[in-house]
Protein backbone atom coordinates (compact mmCIF):
# COMPACT_ATOMS: atom_id res chain seq x y z
CA UNK A 1 0.00 0.00 0.00
CA UNK A 2 1.29 3.87 -1.09
CA UNK A 3 -0.36 6.19 1.24
CA UNK A 4 0.72 9.91 -0.18
CA UNK A 5 0.35 13.00 2.63
CA UNK A 6 0.19 16.14 0.93
CA UNK A 7 1.28 19.38 3.32
CA UNK A 8 1.40 22.56 2.06
CA UNK A 9 2.66 25.72 3.77
CA UNK A 10 1.14 28.91 3.17
CA UNK A 11 2.74 32.03 4.15
CA UNK A 12 3.38 35.45 3.51
CA UNK A 13 5.73 37.88 5.75
CA UNK A 14 5.52 41.69 6.92
CA UNK A 15 8.45 43.16 4.45
CA UNK A 16 9.96 45.87 5.85
CA UNK A 17 10.19 48.93 3.90
CA UNK A 18 13.45 50.41 3.16
CA UNK A 19 14.14 51.94 6.25
CA UNK A 20 16.67 54.47 5.95
CA UNK A 21 19.03 55.76 9.41
CA UNK A 22 16.48 59.31 8.61
CA UNK A 23 13.66 57.42 9.08
CA UNK A 24 13.59 56.34 12.60
CA UNK A 25 11.18 58.03 14.38
CA UNK A 26 8.90 56.51 11.92
CA UNK A 27 6.71 53.60 12.92
CA UNK A 28 5.73 52.42 9.94
CA UNK A 29 7.94 49.90 9.22
CA UNK A 30 6.28 47.62 7.07
CA UNK A 31 4.10 49.51 5.23
CA UNK A 32 5.52 50.41 1.61
CA UNK A 33 3.18 51.96 -0.96
CA UNK A 34 5.76 51.63 -3.96
CA UNK A 35 4.94 49.57 -6.84
CA UNK A 36 8.02 46.97 -5.67
CA UNK A 37 8.13 43.73 -3.96
CA UNK A 38 8.17 45.59 -0.54
CA UNK A 39 4.73 46.55 -1.05
CA UNK A 40 2.52 43.32 1.52
CA UNK A 41 -0.68 44.80 0.06
CA UNK A 42 0.04 44.14 -3.49
CA UNK A 43 2.14 41.16 -2.94
CA UNK A 44 -0.47 39.44 -0.54
CA UNK A 45 -3.45 40.35 -4.20
CA UNK A 46 -0.78 39.16 -6.31
CA UNK A 47 -0.29 35.77 -5.06
CA UNK A 48 -3.90 35.26 -4.19
CA UNK A 49 -4.85 36.05 -7.76
CA UNK A 50 -1.68 33.83 -9.06
CA UNK A 51 -2.07 31.03 -6.41
CA UNK A 52 -4.26 30.83 -3.72
CA UNK A 53 -7.63 31.40 -5.41
CA UNK A 54 -7.34 29.54 -8.44
CA UNK A 55 -5.68 26.58 -6.64
CA UNK A 56 -7.98 26.32 -4.44
CA UNK A 57 -10.28 26.51 -6.89
CA UNK A 58 -8.68 23.45 -8.47
CA UNK A 59 -8.48 21.83 -4.35
CA UNK A 60 -11.91 21.92 -4.21
CA UNK A 61 -12.96 20.51 -7.73
CA UNK A 62 -10.34 17.53 -6.56
CA UNK A 63 -12.22 17.14 -3.38
CA UNK A 64 -15.68 17.44 -5.27
CA UNK A 65 -14.63 14.86 -7.40
CA UNK A 66 -12.30 12.45 -5.21
CA UNK A 67 -14.11 11.40 -2.12
CA UNK A 68 -10.29 9.73 -0.86
CA UNK A 69 -8.63 12.50 -1.72
CA UNK A 70 -7.06 14.40 1.25
CA UNK A 71 -4.55 17.28 2.27
CA UNK A 72 -3.58 19.39 5.08
CA UNK A 73 -2.16 22.93 5.73
CA UNK A 74 0.03 25.17 7.66
CA UNK A 75 -0.90 29.31 7.41
CA UNK A 76 1.28 31.13 9.34
CA UNK A 77 -0.43 34.09 11.87
CA UNK A 78 1.04 36.95 9.80
CA UNK A 79 -0.08 35.16 6.58
CA UNK A 80 -3.78 35.40 8.41
CA UNK A 81 -3.29 38.50 9.03
CA UNK A 82 -2.85 39.56 6.02
CA UNK A 83 -5.94 38.19 4.34
CA UNK A 84 -7.56 39.33 6.57
CA UNK A 85 -6.56 43.17 6.01
CA UNK A 86 -6.06 43.10 2.04
CA UNK A 87 -8.09 39.62 1.17
CA UNK A 88 -10.67 38.38 3.03
CA UNK A 89 -11.70 36.28 0.24
CA UNK A 90 -8.93 34.43 0.39
CA UNK A 91 -9.95 33.06 3.76
CA UNK A 92 -13.28 32.17 2.57
CA UNK A 93 -11.71 29.98 0.06
CA UNK A 94 -9.53 27.86 2.58
CA UNK A 95 -12.62 27.45 4.93
CA UNK A 96 -14.25 25.83 2.04
CA UNK A 97 -11.56 23.40 1.80
CA UNK A 98 -11.46 22.94 6.05
CA UNK A 99 -15.23 21.83 5.97
CA UNK A 100 -14.98 19.21 3.43
CA UNK A 101 -13.62 17.27 6.86
CA UNK A 102 -10.71 16.23 4.66
CA UNK A 103 -8.32 19.03 4.85
CA UNK A 104 -6.32 19.43 8.10
CA UNK A 105 -4.91 22.32 9.64
CA UNK A 106 -1.10 22.14 11.13
CA UNK A 107 0.13 24.13 13.88
CA UNK A 108 3.11 26.13 14.07
CA UNK A 109 4.61 29.60 15.04
CA UNK A 110 2.44 32.19 14.22
CA UNK A 111 5.42 34.20 13.39
CA UNK A 112 7.05 31.90 11.43
CA UNK A 113 9.79 32.52 13.48
CA UNK A 114 13.11 31.14 14.22
CA UNK A 115 12.31 31.11 17.99
CA UNK A 116 12.31 27.63 18.51
CA UNK A 117 16.46 28.29 18.43
CA UNK A 118 16.36 31.48 20.75
CA UNK A 119 13.99 30.80 22.91
CA UNK A 120 11.80 28.40 24.37
CA UNK A 121 9.22 30.89 26.13
CA UNK A 122 8.87 32.76 23.11
CA UNK A 123 8.80 29.78 21.06
CA UNK A 124 5.79 28.55 23.74
CA UNK A 125 4.30 31.79 23.29
CA UNK A 126 3.95 31.74 19.46
CA UNK A 127 2.88 28.57 19.04
CA UNK A 128 -0.20 29.05 21.41
CA UNK A 129 -1.03 32.22 19.65
CA UNK A 130 -1.11 30.29 16.48
CA UNK A 131 -3.28 28.11 17.61
CA UNK A 132 -5.65 30.71 18.99
CA UNK A 133 -5.53 32.07 15.84
CA UNK A 134 -6.33 29.04 13.72
CA UNK A 135 -9.21 27.87 16.16
CA UNK A 136 -10.62 31.87 15.42
CA UNK A 137 -10.37 31.66 11.60
CA UNK A 138 -11.05 27.72 10.67
CA UNK A 139 -12.73 26.43 14.27
CA UNK A 140 -10.22 23.67 14.53
CA UNK A 141 -7.63 22.98 17.25
CA UNK A 142 -4.10 21.48 15.14
CA UNK A 143 -2.38 18.45 17.77
CA UNK A 144 0.07 17.55 14.52
CA UNK A 145 3.13 20.42 14.56
CA UNK A 146 5.32 21.25 11.67
CA UNK A 147 8.09 23.84 12.93
CA UNK A 148 9.06 27.06 10.68
CA UNK A 149 11.09 25.86 7.67
CA UNK A 150 10.46 22.53 8.74
CA UNK A 151 13.55 22.88 11.53
CA UNK A 152 14.01 20.05 13.80
CA UNK A 153 16.31 18.65 16.33
CA UNK A 154 16.12 16.58 18.68
CA UNK A 155 15.82 19.38 21.54
CA UNK A 156 12.82 20.93 19.47
CA UNK A 157 11.13 18.15 19.34
CA UNK A 158 11.14 17.28 23.25
CA UNK A 159 9.93 21.11 23.04
CA UNK A 160 6.92 19.99 20.86
CA UNK A 161 6.06 17.03 22.86
CA UNK A 162 5.82 19.04 26.23
CA UNK A 163 3.12 20.98 24.15
CA UNK A 164 1.15 18.42 23.99
CA UNK A 165 1.38 17.22 19.73
CA UNK A 166 0.83 14.03 18.41
CA UNK A 167 3.67 14.46 15.75
CA UNK A 168 6.04 16.85 14.48
CA UNK A 169 6.89 17.02 10.22
CA UNK A 170 10.47 17.18 9.24
CA UNK A 171 12.38 17.34 6.25
CA UNK A 172 13.62 13.45 5.32
CA UNK A 173 17.32 14.82 5.02
CA UNK A 174 19.94 12.00 3.66
CA UNK A 175 22.23 12.69 6.50
CA UNK A 176 19.72 12.29 9.19
CA UNK A 177 18.16 9.00 7.39
CA UNK A 178 21.25 7.33 6.10
CA UNK A 179 20.35 3.79 4.75
CA UNK A 180 16.73 4.32 5.73
CA UNK A 181 13.94 5.35 3.69
CA UNK A 182 11.87 8.76 4.44
CA UNK A 183 8.55 6.52 3.30
CA UNK A 184 7.93 5.14 7.00
CA UNK A 185 7.06 6.66 10.31
CA UNK A 186 9.80 7.25 13.02
CA UNK A 187 9.75 8.15 16.17
CA UNK A 188 12.23 10.96 17.92
CA UNK A 189 14.99 9.44 19.68
CA UNK A 190 13.83 9.54 23.44
CA UNK A 191 10.73 10.48 22.76
CA UNK A 192 7.93 7.48 22.89
CA UNK A 193 4.62 9.11 22.53
CA UNK A 194 4.91 11.46 19.46
CA UNK A 195 5.44 10.23 15.73
CA UNK A 196 7.89 11.99 13.29
CA UNK A 197 6.59 12.48 9.44
CA UNK A 198 9.44 13.06 7.48
CA UNK A 199 9.50 14.48 3.62
CA UNK A 200 10.17 12.69 0.66
CA UNK A 201 12.20 15.34 -1.01
CA UNK A 202 13.09 14.13 -3.80
CA UNK A 203 9.35 13.90 -5.47
CA UNK A 204 8.31 17.20 -3.52
CA UNK A 205 10.63 19.18 -5.21
CA UNK A 206 9.89 17.22 -8.49
CA UNK A 207 6.60 19.25 -8.23
CA UNK A 208 8.28 22.31 -6.06
CA UNK A 209 11.57 23.29 -8.14
CA UNK A 210 11.79 21.17 -11.25
CA UNK A 211 7.93 20.91 -12.28
CA UNK A 212 8.59 24.05 -14.70
CA UNK A 213 12.25 22.90 -15.57
CA UNK A 214 12.90 22.67 -19.28
CA UNK A 215 16.26 21.28 -19.33
CA UNK A 216 15.77 18.47 -17.17
CA UNK A 217 15.86 15.62 -18.19
CA UNK A 218 12.32 14.30 -16.87
CA UNK A 219 10.15 17.19 -18.44
CA UNK A 220 7.67 17.70 -18.52
CA UNK A 221 6.25 16.31 -15.94
CA UNK A 222 3.05 14.59 -16.39
CA UNK A 223 -0.02 13.55 -13.77
CA UNK A 224 0.49 10.15 -15.35
CA UNK A 225 4.09 9.69 -14.85
CA UNK A 226 4.30 11.09 -11.51
CA UNK A 227 1.47 8.33 -10.54
CA UNK A 228 3.60 5.90 -11.43
CA UNK A 229 7.12 7.63 -9.39
CA UNK A 230 4.88 7.31 -6.11
CA UNK A 231 3.03 3.99 -7.31
CA UNK A 232 6.82 2.37 -7.12
CA UNK A 233 6.72 2.59 -3.89
CA UNK A 234 4.04 -0.22 -2.92
CA UNK A 235 5.79 -2.64 -1.20
CA UNK A 236 9.17 -0.20 -0.53
CA UNK A 237 7.78 1.86 2.08
CA UNK A 238 4.62 2.87 3.43
CA UNK A 239 3.70 7.00 3.24
CA UNK A 240 4.96 9.28 1.08
CA UNK A 241 5.22 12.43 2.36
CA UNK A 242 4.87 15.34 -0.23
CA UNK A 243 5.79 18.54 1.80
CA UNK A 244 5.93 22.04 -0.10
CA UNK A 245 5.07 25.94 -0.11
CA UNK A 246 1.57 26.48 -1.47
CA UNK A 247 2.51 28.92 -3.77
CA UNK A 248 4.27 26.45 -5.69
CA UNK A 249 1.10 26.44 -7.57
CA UNK A 250 0.81 29.84 -9.69
CA UNK A 251 3.22 31.91 -7.95
CA UNK A 252 6.71 29.82 -8.73
CA UNK A 253 5.65 27.66 -11.12
CA UNK A 254 3.77 29.75 -13.37
CA UNK A 255 0.09 28.83 -14.95
CA UNK A 256 1.81 28.28 -17.97
CA UNK A 257 4.03 25.54 -16.85
CA UNK A 258 0.94 23.26 -16.76
CA UNK A 259 0.87 23.32 -12.95
CA UNK A 260 -2.94 23.50 -12.27
CA UNK A 261 -3.80 20.90 -14.66
CA UNK A 262 -1.41 18.53 -12.91
CA UNK A 263 -2.64 19.45 -9.31
CA UNK A 264 -6.47 18.82 -11.35
CA UNK A 265 -5.34 15.32 -12.98
CA UNK A 266 -2.55 13.57 -10.10
CA UNK A 267 -5.10 12.65 -7.97
CA UNK A 268 -7.01 10.75 -9.48
CA UNK A 269 -4.51 9.17 -11.73
CA UNK A 270 -2.80 8.25 -8.20
CA UNK A 271 -6.03 6.58 -7.25
CA UNK A 272 -6.62 4.51 -10.15
CA UNK A 273 -4.15 1.51 -8.61
CA UNK A 274 -6.11 -0.14 -5.89
CA UNK A 275 -3.56 0.53 -3.11
CA UNK A 276 -2.98 3.76 -3.15
CA UNK A 277 -4.95 6.48 -1.16
CA UNK A 278 -4.55 9.55 0.44
CA UNK A 279 -3.92 10.57 3.83
CA UNK A 280 -4.05 13.21 6.47
CA UNK A 281 -1.02 13.06 9.05
CA UNK A 282 -3.55 12.32 11.62
CA UNK A 283 -4.92 9.96 9.67
CA UNK A 284 -1.08 8.38 8.76
CA UNK A 285 -0.42 7.62 12.37
CA UNK A 286 -3.17 6.07 13.40
CA UNK A 287 -2.70 3.78 10.20
CA UNK A 288 0.76 3.11 10.46
CA UNK A 289 3.35 2.73 13.19
CA UNK A 290 6.92 3.92 13.44
CA UNK A 291 9.59 1.73 12.14
CA UNK A 292 12.89 2.96 14.25
CA UNK A 293 14.09 5.69 16.19
CA UNK A 294 15.56 9.01 14.27
CA UNK A 295 18.59 10.85 16.14
CA UNK A 296 18.89 14.59 14.83
CA UNK A 297 21.48 16.20 16.92
CA UNK A 298 21.66 19.03 14.89
CA UNK A 299 19.45 20.90 13.40
CA UNK A 300 17.90 19.89 10.20
CA UNK A 301 15.50 21.91 7.67
CA UNK A 302 13.93 21.72 4.10
CA UNK A 303 16.09 24.72 2.53
CA UNK A 304 18.97 24.45 0.21
CA UNK A 305 21.34 21.60 -0.28
CA UNK A 306 22.80 21.62 2.86
CA UNK A 307 19.20 21.26 4.74
CA UNK A 308 20.18 22.69 7.95
CA UNK A 309 19.97 26.41 9.23
CA UNK A 310 22.44 27.86 7.11
CA UNK A 311 19.76 29.99 4.82
CA UNK A 312 19.16 32.06 8.00
CA UNK A 313 22.21 31.56 9.89
CA UNK A 314 25.61 31.82 8.09
CA UNK A 315 27.17 35.17 8.30
CA UNK A 316 28.04 38.16 10.13
CA UNK A 317 24.94 40.20 8.93
CA UNK A 318 22.32 37.33 9.75
CA UNK A 319 24.10 36.63 13.00
CA UNK A 320 23.86 40.21 14.01
CA UNK A 321 20.26 40.79 13.05
CA UNK A 322 19.33 37.61 15.06
CA UNK A 323 21.32 38.79 17.84
CA UNK A 324 20.28 42.35 17.63
CA UNK A 325 16.48 41.16 17.80
CA UNK A 326 16.32 38.43 20.17
CA UNK A 327 18.09 40.12 23.33
CA UNK A 328 15.11 42.88 23.22
CA UNK A 329 12.71 39.89 24.49
CA UNK A 330 13.41 40.44 28.46
CA UNK A 331 12.54 44.38 27.79
CA UNK A 332 9.56 43.51 25.17
CA UNK A 333 8.23 41.09 27.91
CA UNK A 334 8.31 43.04 30.50
CA UNK A 335 7.04 46.43 28.84
CA UNK A 336 3.61 44.34 28.22
CA UNK A 337 2.92 47.30 24.94
CA UNK A 338 1.12 45.31 22.83
CA UNK A 339 2.22 47.25 19.48
CA UNK A 340 5.31 47.01 20.48
CA UNK A 341 5.24 43.21 20.94
CA UNK A 342 3.68 42.84 17.71
CA UNK A 343 6.15 44.97 16.27
CA UNK A 344 9.38 43.08 17.92
CA UNK A 345 7.32 39.49 16.93
CA UNK A 346 6.73 40.57 13.17
CA UNK A 347 10.45 41.18 12.65
CA UNK A 348 11.16 37.25 13.80
CA UNK A 349 10.15 36.62 10.95
CA UNK A 350 12.26 33.65 9.11
CA UNK A 351 12.27 35.72 5.58
CA UNK A 352 14.15 38.58 6.68
CA UNK A 353 16.98 36.90 7.85
CA UNK A 354 16.90 34.93 4.41
CA UNK A 355 17.16 37.89 2.67
CA UNK A 356 20.28 38.31 3.90
CA UNK A 357 22.29 35.22 3.09
CA UNK A 358 25.13 35.32 0.81
CA UNK A 359 25.35 31.98 -0.23
CA UNK A 360 25.48 31.36 -3.86
CA UNK A 361 26.53 28.72 -5.79
CA UNK A 362 23.58 26.19 -6.60
CA UNK A 363 21.45 28.02 -3.78
CA UNK A 364 22.10 31.77 -4.93
CA UNK A 365 19.41 31.44 -7.77
CA UNK A 366 16.39 30.39 -5.38
CA UNK A 367 17.80 32.86 -2.95
CA UNK A 368 17.79 35.67 -5.37
CA UNK A 369 14.50 34.96 -6.91
CA UNK A 370 12.65 34.95 -3.18
CA UNK A 371 14.73 38.44 -2.40
CA UNK A 372 12.52 41.73 -2.58
CA UNK A 373 15.53 43.57 -1.97
CA UNK A 374 18.42 44.77 -4.14
CA UNK A 375 20.91 43.04 -1.90
CA UNK A 376 21.69 41.28 1.10
CA UNK A 377 22.77 43.69 2.57
CA UNK A 378 20.44 46.25 1.54
CA UNK A 379 17.81 43.69 3.86
CA UNK A 380 20.20 43.69 6.60
CA UNK A 381 20.44 47.80 7.20
CA UNK A 382 16.80 48.48 6.45
CA UNK A 383 16.34 45.72 9.66
CA UNK A 384 18.76 47.16 11.22
CA UNK A 385 17.27 50.37 11.24
CA UNK A 386 14.11 49.37 12.37
CA UNK A 387 15.55 47.50 15.17
CA UNK A 388 17.08 50.93 16.57
CA UNK A 389 14.13 52.54 16.28
CA UNK A 390 12.14 49.39 18.55
CA UNK A 391 14.76 50.00 20.49
CA UNK A 392 14.32 53.92 20.88
CA UNK A 393 10.70 53.32 21.57
CA UNK A 394 11.25 50.38 24.88
CA UNK A 395 13.47 53.03 25.97
CA UNK A 396 11.08 55.70 26.20
CA UNK A 397 8.80 53.69 27.33
CA UNK A 398 10.31 52.02 29.84
CA UNK A 399 11.45 55.48 31.42
CA UNK A 400 8.03 56.72 31.47
CA UNK A 401 6.94 53.39 33.04
CA UNK A 402 10.05 53.80 35.80
CA UNK A 403 8.43 57.41 36.20
CA UNK A 404 4.96 56.18 36.94
CA UNK A 405 6.12 53.36 39.42
CA UNK A 406 8.32 56.34 41.11
CA UNK A 407 5.05 58.97 41.47
CA UNK A 408 2.69 55.78 42.57
CA UNK A 409 5.22 55.19 45.53
CA UNK A 410 5.40 58.37 46.55
CA UNK A 411 1.42 58.54 46.92
CA UNK A 412 1.76 55.42 48.39
CA UNK A 413 3.71 57.36 50.90
CA UNK A 414 2.25 60.36 51.82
Amino acid sequence: MASICFYFQVHQPFRVRKYGIFDVGDRDYFNDDSETDLNNCRILKKVANKCYIPANRVLKNVLDENPHFRASFSFSGVFLEQCAMYAPEVLESFRELIKTGRVEVMSETYYHSLASLYSQKEFEKQVKLHSEAVKEVFDVAPDIFRNTELIYSDDIVREVRKMGFKAMLAEGADHVLGWRSPNFLYKPAGVDDLVLMLKNYRLSDDIAFRFGERSWKEYPLTAEKFSQWASAYNGDGEIINLFMDYETFGEHQWEDTGIFEFLRHFPSEFLKHPDNNFVTPSEAIERYEPVGEIEAPHYVSWADAERDISAWRSNEIQHDALRCIYELERDVIELDDPEITHNWRKLQTSDHFYYMCTKWFQDGDVHKYFNPYESPYEAFIAFINVVNDLKIRIDKKKKEKKKIDTIKKELMFE
